[in-house]
């Protein structure tokens, strides 16, 4: 079965992974899983995905007394893929922040042609 391809993978997730990873590479998959709010199964299954891409590299943390404790830390692929998709994840945002601030003004002239004021706004309905 080969690996999913990074657009199959939810780019939100990814990113933090990445973040994760370049941040505090002593972290633990069980530490990763807390601090992103994610299942444990998902940020196995991504961190085998990007190890099996090269973005990551695992090897064995010497200094823990558990032997199975890895040590993760991006490749240089992996810090251009972390460049990448932070620049698709902020470019998607934008995008969305866009779309609200249009929808918002038009939620905004349908509440004055309502007949409620501006100010009175953030009280909603009477």
């Amino acid at each position: 079965m080969s690996p999913p391809r990074h657009k199959d993978l939810d780019i939100e997730v990814v990113l933090r992974i990445l973040r994760e990873i370049k941040g505090n590479p002593e972290a633990t998959q069980r530490e990763l899983s807390s601090r992103l709010g994610i299942s444990l199964g998902k940020v196995n299954f991504l961190v085998k995905a990007l190890i099996s891409r090269g973005l990551v590299k695992a090897d064995n943390f010497k200094k823990s007394d558990n032997k199975n404790a890895y040590l993760y830390y991006l490749t240089p692929m992996g810090m251009e893929e972390k460049a990448r998709t932070t620049y698709l994840f902020l470019k998607r945002k934008m995008d969305e922040y866009k779309r609200l601030e249009h929808e918002i003004l038009e939620l905004r002239r349908e509440t004055v042609a309502l007949g409620i004021p501006l100010d009175r706004q953030d009280e909603g309905p009477r």
